[in-house]
Formats: C-alpha cells, structure tokens, sequence
C-alpha cells in the first residue's frame, strides 16, 4: 500500500526519510491561515486531518496518508508563518528572552480500512535575549519566512537563539517522529 506525505516541507521529507519509510509527497493546497478560537492542540490537529482529508479525496487507491502542521504559540496567541520581513521581526522581538510551545498536529488516515488517528505533540522552547542586529541579519537570509514562529530550529542559525526545549526536539522542526510511528503502528 501506498503511504503518502500530505506535505511539500523539505524538513518533513528529510524527517520521514530518517526513518526509513517509503512515501511519496502529495502536498495537500489548504488554507492553514483560518481565524479560529479552538486551542491549540485542537487548531493544529484540525489542520492536520483538513490536510489528510485533501489528500485522501485525491486518490483513489489505498493508501497511508500522513499530514502534519506545526504552530507556534505564546501566552495563548497562535504565531503562524510571517507575512514579509516586517512581521518576521516582530515575532522574533516578542520571542527574544521567553519561553513559546511549539504544537505540532499530526493525521494518519488509512484510505482502505477508513482508520484514522489524530493526535499533537507539544514542545517547550526558551529563546535567549536576540539582538535587533541578529534578528535583522537571520531576516535577511530569508530563512524565517516559511516557518510558524520566524525560525528554525534545524538547520540554520535560527538554532543559535533556543537556549533550550523541553519534549520532542523533531516536533520543533514540523514532525514528531516517536508520536507518528505509535500512530502508524495503531492503524495497520
């Protein structure tokens, strides 16, 4: 049977990849920035089966569809992707110093048997005090710009500002992978 990322996110693919699962990437086109009073954990696992849904109305052969969307969220207020720069700055400033969650919703969805899990996972993470000269020069490398919370912890120097996390260190990055093999093992 098929298994199917429901994502186009070059950290999902190299996270799936790690763990040796053979997929192919469907990204799935839905409109992740919808105003919503749902709490976290529930905005994000909303998004995720959304995703999931897409994808499975897509195909019509069995497959394991696996959808993911990660936010960012501090004193209750859900961070996305920056619009531009100038938003990206900001969210950077109000992270400077504090501590943020980091909720990542994942959907596995079986199109043969109808089976689907939805969970999330959440991690803390404590940003240092960031300097505006610091801030402006990670903008300027326009890495910020496609990822909840203006930053990576991964594989940029958006890793130079987390003094540290506590929980899953792959669900800051968009996928938890512990979280996602308990769930695929669940459904098959």
């Amino acid at each position: 049977m098929r298994t199917i990322l429901a994502s186009q996110s070059p950290r999902r693919i190299h996270l799936l990849k790690s763990i040796g699962i053979d997929f192919e990437v469907l990204p799935a086109d839905v409109d992740e920035r919808i105003s919503t009073k749902m709490p976290p954990s529930k905005y994000c696992k909303y998004l995720a089966e959304r995703k999931a849904n897409h994808i499975a109305k897509q195909i019509n052969t069995p497959a394991t569809i696996i959808a993911a969307d990660t936010i960012v969220v501090q004193r209750s207020k859900i961070i996305n992707k920056p619009m531009d720069a100038a938003d990206a700055l900001r969210i950077l400033r109000q992270l400077s110093g504090t501590h943020h969650f980091v909720y990542t919703g994942v959907a596995v969805i079986d199109t043969e048997t109808a089976r689907r899990v939805v969970d999330y996972s959440r991690t803390t993470v404590y940003f240092r005090e960031l300097s505006d000269s610091e801030i402006r020069a990670y903008i300027s490398t326009g890495s910020p710009m496609d990822k909840a919370g203006a930053y990576g912890i991964q594989d940029d120097y958006g890793a130079l500002f987390v003094s540290r996390i506590e929980g899953c260190y792959n669900n800051v990055i968009g996928l938890p992978l512990e979280k996602l093999w308990e769930m695929l093992g669940s459904i098959r």
